[in-house]
């Protein structure tokens, strides 16, 4: 078998076990807080990835929320709070899976294996741990203020059962 079927059917596995490993981890191992999760200095808060252009092309990559009932789903209605752990989740995952499709350089030394790596990090997996970088702090900014505001709303409903 050639190198590049390896690699093929290497990353093939990656890619179908990538979804019931992910649901499998579990929740408590993910804070948005905490490393390798916070949001570092040079990231300002997600603006980096704006110049980037996040914004403008994470609608044109496939959002597997949509396409698996199973996952949480990425909307207004969902609890932002579970957003951000699931942001961590989705981050995690395709760091293992870039980390784990180096053994393509092992399949197929040479060239070969580091382009069909390269292209396997580049395309596969660079640009969802972008969007997740992206998308968690403008979620934990979303939790703080609903926070923010049921601390409001709760203080008014305390004062007007006084009166």
């Amino acid at each position: 078998m050639s190198g590049f079927a390896k690699c093929v059917i290497w990353l093939l596995a990656l890619a179908l076990l990538a979804h019931p490993l992910g649901q499998a981890l579990p929740r408590r191992w993910f804070d948005g807080e905490r490393f390798p999760y916070r949001c570092y200095k040079w990231e300002k808060q997600g603006r980096i990835y704006t110049r980037i252009g996040v914004e403008r092309w994470k609608t044109l990559v496939p959002d597997m929320s949509r396409l698996m009932p199973d996952m949480v789903r990425k909307d207004l209605g969902s609890d932002p709070a579970v957003l951000v752990q699931e942001t961590c989740v989705a981050e995690a995952v395709h760091t293992a899976s870039s980390l784990l499709g180096l053994l393509c350089l092992r399949l197929w030394p040479g060239w070969g294996g580091v382009l069909v790596w390269a292209v396997w990090f580049l395309l596969g997996n660079l640009p969802f741990i972008l969007i997740q970088r992206y998308n968690r702090p403008r979620l934990q900014r979303l939790r703080s203020l609903l926070q923010r505001r049921e601390q409001r709303k709760g203080r008014h409903e305390h004062t007007d059962t006084d009166l």
